[in-house]
């Protein structure tokens, strides 16, 4: 890793809770902040970061796995939050106070600059007010953030093609959710277009946006109930070798986990 090298750490991705890391030279970030301001300071530290040096935070989407913590932390850390206006409208009443200063709107489909990185946001389909993702461009180098879609739309796949890193959802097993003890709106919900990508549905979109400049995917946003981690790579792997992508040769997959931050790793 050089000084000038975007590096991302995914402190907790899954279905209990979602926080990403991202650093630049001049700037360093959070993705949603679904866990309690104690156990993301914790996991901070567990990568060698302090909390107390960040400075921005952007927000997907309301639900509470996102945006727990989110509150406490901006408070605490004098945070500038970052969402849509429609998310705005979601969270309020759940994160408490923010001051007005520190609330900013991030509209889908627009680009920030932040110095030395910029942000792109862009709309999924889930069943929130109006989640979005982003994608963050620093140096030549870009790394895709998408989890939390029922389906990946051509005109997202248009815009974050041929990233240089994914954290990308594989959320469930589908015979897991089918033969599990959801109940069925739960699983009508999950299985939806406004639901969440099974691990054959994340293999298929990644294949369809990489690129030569992809060299690394962190599979992310599994289920608790309704995945495995084996499972999960295993069959994405598999599917990207029958298609003879060079699977741990020209890219790597990287498993996260519910409770464990990936190491700090250069994009």
């Amino acid at each position: 890793m050089s000084d000038d090298d975007m590096k991302i750490s995914v402190l907790a991705s899954g279905s209990t809770g979602n926080v990403t890391y991202i650093e630049t030279p001049k700037h360093k970030m959070l993705v949603d902040a679904g866990l309690s301001g104690k156990k993301i300071e914790g996991l901070m530290n567990s990568i060698g970061r302090d909390l107390a040096d960040v400075d921005s935070l952007f927000i997907t989407h309301e639900h509470t796995d996102h945006i727990q913590g989110a509150g406490v932390l901006a408070r605490r850390y004098n945070l500038d939050l970052y969402a849509n206006q429609g998310t705005w409208r979601a969270i309020e009443p759940k994160i408490g106070p923010i001051p007005e200063e520190k609330k900013n709107i991030f509209e889908v489909g627009k680009t920030k600059s932040f110095g030395d990185i910029d942000v792109e946001s862009f709309a999924v389909s889930h069943d929130a007010a109006e989640p979005q993702f982003y994608e963050f461009h620093h140096n030549g180098k870009t790394f895709v953030i998408l989890t939390d879609t029922g389906y990946v739309s051509e005109r997202v796949e248009g815009q974050i093609e041929n990233a240089d890193a994914y954290l990308f959802e594989v959320n469930h097993d589908v015979e897991m959710l089918r033969m599990g003890g959801y109940p069925w709106p739960l699983k009508q919900r999950i299985l939806s277009d406004h639901g969440h990508l099974s691990n054959e549905a994340g293999a298929n979109a990644l294949m369809d946006v990489m690129g030569y400049n992809t060299k690394k995917i962190f599979l992310g946003h599994l289920s608790l109930h309704n995945n495995m981690k084996e499972l999960a790579h295993l069959t994405v792997a598999s599917m990207m070798k029958n298609k003879d992508l060079a699977v741990g040769h020209d890219f790597q997959l990287f498993d996260t986990d519910h409770t464990r931050a990936t190491k700090l790793t250069a994009i």
